[in-house]
């Protein structure tokens, strides 16, 4: 427990120090700071910790506490989405999200909720949310981001 509580508290040094995008950077700067950690160890701690990705002012993607997240989502808000989806698609500018039945409304909140600056509308069904995004150039990432929260 100890070397757990010491590992977490590094890491949210960490993203308040740095500007960290993925689970991997993570894994290499915990392990230079001494902790020996897998994906799957940062992954758990992410979860544990309400660590979410927000847009950093250099249109970069960084992890942050979601109480510190300008858009204040809550975690139980981003379990919603993540109980909620079954799959993310896209085809040029168009995300297709598939989520269970009567779970699009929530889901949809929560994206709209993220005030992504590249989806500029969502709609939402029963079951499917159509989210568009501006430039085709950015759909991926955006999709990436989007699944991002359904781990």
């Amino acid at each position: 427990m100890m070397i757990r509580a010491k590992r977490q508290q590094c890491i949210i040094d960490l993203i308040e120090q740095n500007d960290i995008e993925t689970q991997d950077e993570l894994v290499r700067l915990l392990n230079e700071q001494g902790f020996s950690a897998t994906q799957a160890t940062v992954s758990r701690d992410i979860k544990e910790l309400g660590l979410i990705k927000i847009l950093g002012a250099d249109k970069k993607y960084k992890y942050v506490k979601a109480e510190a997240a300008p858009h204040k989502i809550s975690v139980k808000f981003g379990n919603i989405f993540k109980e909620c989806v079954l799959s993310i698609q896209y085809a040029n500018n168009l995300v297709v999200i598939k989520t269970v039945a009567g779970g699009a409304n929530s889901a949809c909140a929560f994206i709209d909720h993220l005030n992504l600056s590249q989806i500029i509308g969502t709609l939402a069904g029963d079951d499917t949310i159509f989210a568009v995004v501006a430039q085709d150039a950015d759909v991926k990432e955006t999709v990436d981001l989007l699944k991002s929260y359904l781990w």
